[in-house]
């Protein structure tokens, strides 16, 4: 897969988000235990690194970010099986995480797959 990024390898964007991961499942299960409030609506880490998923794979156009955000934001929405699943059994920081990175990879599919004609 190509990378469009000038600065980062797909390697590097890789382990960026892999790291950003770790710190907001530890982020948000701390966040989350102090309010008591599992999944506030004030943690955003879990949209930064979903959302940095699916722009690493987003040509350099404004049309591909606007469709990138389009697509996540309706899969974060819309939470089609297992991303509701997730969103209603796994809790804790981990729970947070997860459901955005598997809609950020679900809104990867058509994205991917739009790639040349963006």
């Amino acid at each position: 897969m190509r990378s469009y990024s000038i600065f980062f390898t797909p390697l590097t964007i890789a382990l960026l988000c892999i790291s950003a991961f770790i710190i907001g499942t530890w982020a948000a299960e701390l966040t989350g235990r102090n309010l008591g409030v599992s999944d506030y609506g004030g943690i955003v880490i879990d949209e930064i690194v979903a959302m940095w998923l699916v722009l690493c794979i987003a040509p350099p156009t404004v049309l591909a970010w606007v469709l990138a955000f389009v697509l996540f934001r309706v899969f974060d929405i819309l939470k089609p099986w297992p991303i509701r699943w997730l969103d209603q059994y796994v809790k804790g920081g981990f729970g947070v995480m997860i459901d955005d990175i598997l809609a950020a990879v679900f809104a990867m599919i058509p994205l991917y797959l739009l790639r040349a004609y963006l």
